[in-house]
C-alpha cells in the first residue's frame, strides 16, 4: 500500500488515489476510529479532483450533499450499475496492467482513470453512509434513522432500483436490469432490512414514552423534541400523550425565556398628539416646579402652583404585520422550533399581526395556530427538500402595506430546484418596502451552513443573513416593531 502522508500520494497515479479512497472506506467500516493519515490523504484527493469535502462526512446525508451541490445529482443515480463490457480482452480489474497506466494521461487502454477516481469518491460516500451506522451499538435518534432511510434509498437508486425496492424484497425493480438486486449484488436487500431493523430497535424512545414513570424522567431538550416531532406519526395512546406533554414543557420553557427578551424591547416613540393622562403617577414634578418658579413668594417662602404638568406615556403603535416563513426540512429543526415559539410571542403583542408559513416542497399556512406554538409544531412535517418559490407564492398575498411589514425567512437557502426564482421574488418584496430579514439559524450554537450564492446576494441587497443566537433575531424584530 502507498505510504500515507498528510497529502495525496506524490505519484500522479489515479490508481493510487482510488486506493486511498477505498482503504479509507474499509477502515471506516471495520473500525469507526478515525485514521488520521487516511483521512487527510482522502481529503487531499477529493479536493484535488474538485469534489466537496462533505463526501467524506457520513453525518451529511447524500440528499443534503446533492441539494448543496446539484451538479452531483445525476452522478449518484445509477452510480453502481455495471457499464456494458467495452474494455479490450485481457483488461480486467480496477488496477489492470500497471505497466500500461500513464502518469500523465487520464485515459489509457480505453479507460478514463480520472473518472474512476471520481466514481470511487461517490461510491465511498453512499456505502459509508449506509453501512457505517450498522456498526454502532448506541441509541439512535429519529433524525439519524430518517437520514439512514434516505441514504439507503440513494444506494438503491445507485444500483438502478427504485427507493425501497431492495428493502421491500422486490429485487426485480432495477431500471432495465432485473438482476440488479438479486443477481449482481445478492443478499443486499436482506442486509439493508437487517440494518434498518437494528436502527429502529436501538431507538427505544417509543418504549420509554409508553411508560409514564420513565417518560416523566426525560428532560426536554432540542434533540429530544426533534425526535418526538419526527416520530409523532408512529405514536398513539399513552406514548403520544407523553410525547405531547414533553413538547409542551419544552415550548413553555423556551417561551418564558424568549418572552423576557421581547419584553425588554423599546415600546415605540412617545405620541405627543395624545394628551397625557392627568393622574398622579404621570405627574412631572420637576417640570411643574420649574414652570411655576415665577410664583415663588420670598416672604412666605412658599411656591404657588397654578398649573400642573404631566408626562406623556402614550406610544405610537402603528399596526405592524410580521410574516414568518420557516423551512421545515430536517437541517432546520432547531431554528424552526425557536422561530415558531418566537412568532407566538410576537402574536401576543398589541397591534402586531403575525402570519406563519412552513414549507418543504409544499407550503402550509399555520397562521390559525400561531398563538399556540405547541399546536403549530404538531402540524409540521419534518424532512424533505425545500421549494422556496412555493412558500413565496403563499406569503406575498399577505403583504398589504409593505412599509409596515417585516418578512422573516428562516432557511439554509439550499433550494430543491434553481435558486434564481426565489431570490428574484425576495428582491421584489424587498424593493416594495418590506423589511426582509433572511435567517440562516437562530440556535444556541449558531452553527449553520448557508448557501453562499444567497449569502453574497443578500449582502449586496443590504439584507445580510442573521445567524447565531436567537437574541440577534429578537433585536432585529424589536428595532422594526418599536
Amino acid at each position: 500500500m502507498t505510504e500515507m502522508t498528510g497529502r495525496a500520494p506524490e505519484a500522479n497515479s489515479h490508481g493510487n488515489r482510488r486506493q486511498v479512497l477505498y482503504w479509507r472506506l474499509l477502515a471506516q467500516l471495520l473500525d469507526p476510529e478515525e485514521q488520521a493519515a487516511l483521512e487527510s490523504a482522502s481529503l487531499a484527493v477529493v479536493e484535488d479532483i474538485g469534489l466537496p469535502p462533505a463526501l467524506l462526512d457520513p453525518r451529511v446525508s447524500v440528499d443534503t450533499t446533492v441539494q448543496r451541490h446539484p451538479e452531483l445529482a445525476a452522478e449518484f443515480d445509477g452510480l453502481m450499475v455495471p457499464a456494458p463490457p467495452s474494455a479490450p480482452d485481457g483488461v480486467e480489474g480496477d488496477e489492470g496492467d500497471k505497466g500500461s497506466e500513464s502518469d500523465e494521461g487520464d485515459s489509457v487502454d480505453g479507460r478514463d482513470r480520472a473518472a474512476e477516481v471520481r466514481r470511487a469518491a461517490l461510491v465511498s460516500k453512499v456505502l459509508l453512509n449506509v453501512y457505517a451506522p450498522g456498526a454502532g451499538s448506541g441509541t439512535v435518534t429519529a433524525g439519524q434513522l430518517s437520514q439512514w432511510q434516505s441514504d439507503a434509498g440513494r444506494l438503491e437508486r445507485a444500483l438502478g432500483c427504485e427507493p425501497g425496492a431492495l428493502r421491500g424484497g422486490r429485487p426485480g425493480q432495477g431500471a432495465g436490469r432485473p438482476d440488479i438486486g438479486g443477481g449482481l449484488v445478492p443478499g443486499i436487500g436482506p442486509e439493508l432490512g437487517a440494518i434498518e431493523a437494528d436502527l429502529v430497535k436501538r431507538m427505544r424512545l417509543r418504549e420509554v414514552l409508553a411508560d409514564p414513570r420513565l417518560a416523566a424522567q426525560l428532560t426536554p431538550s432540542m434533540s429530544l423534541i426533534e425526535q418526538l416531532l419526527r416520530d409523532k406519526g408512529n405514536l398513539s395512546g399513552v406514548a403520544l400523550a407523553n410525547a405531547k406533554s414533553l413538547i409542551r414543557r419544552f415550548v413553555d420553557e423556551v417561551a418564558e425565556v424568549l418572552r423576557t427578551q421581547v419584553e425588554k424591547s423599546t415600546v415605540g416613540a412617545l405620541d405627543r398628539s395624545v394628551p397625557p393622562k392627568r393622574v398622579y403617577r404621570n405627574l412631572d414634578l420637576d417640570r411643574t416646579i420649574w414652570k411655576n418658579l415665577t410664583n415663588w413668594s420670598p416672604e412666605e417662602e412658599r411656591l404657588y402652583v397654578d398649573r400642573l404638568f404631566y408626562r406623556h406615556t402614550a406610544r405610537k403603535t402603528t399596526p405592524q404585520r410580521l410574516i414568518v416563513v420557516v423551512d421545515q426540512s430536517g437541517s432546520m429543526v432547531d431554528s424552526m422550533v425557536n422561530c415558531t415559539i418566537l412568532a407566538s410571542i410576537f402574536a401576543g403583542l398589541p397591534k402586531v399581526d403575525v402570519h406563519l408559513i412552513a414549507y418543504d416542497t409544499r407550503a402550509i399556512d399555520l397562521t390559525p395556530w400561531v398563538n399556540d406554538p405547541f399546536e403549530t409544531l404538531l402540524r409540521t412535517n419534518l424532512g424533505g427538500g425545500n421549494d422556496g418559490p412555493v412558500a413565496m407564492a403563499m406569503a406575498r398575498p399577505k403583504i398589504s402595506e409593505p412599509r409596515n411589514t417585516v418578512m422573516v425567512w428562516i432557511s439554509d437557502f439550499y433550494e430543491f430546484g434553481r435558486s434564481q426564482p426565489l431570490f428574484e421574488g425576495i428582491e421584489e418584496v424587498h424593493r416594495s418596502g418590506v423589511k426582509f430579514i433572511p435567517v440562516g439559524s437562530v440556535t444556541s450554537s449558531g452553527r449553520q451552513e448557508v448557501n453562499p450564492w444567497f449569502r453574497e446576494r443578500f449582502k449586496a441587497l443590504g439584507t445580510p443573513v442573521v445567524s447565531g443566537h436567537i437574541r440577534k433575531l429578537v433585536h432585529e424584530l424589536k428595532t422594526f416593531l418599536a
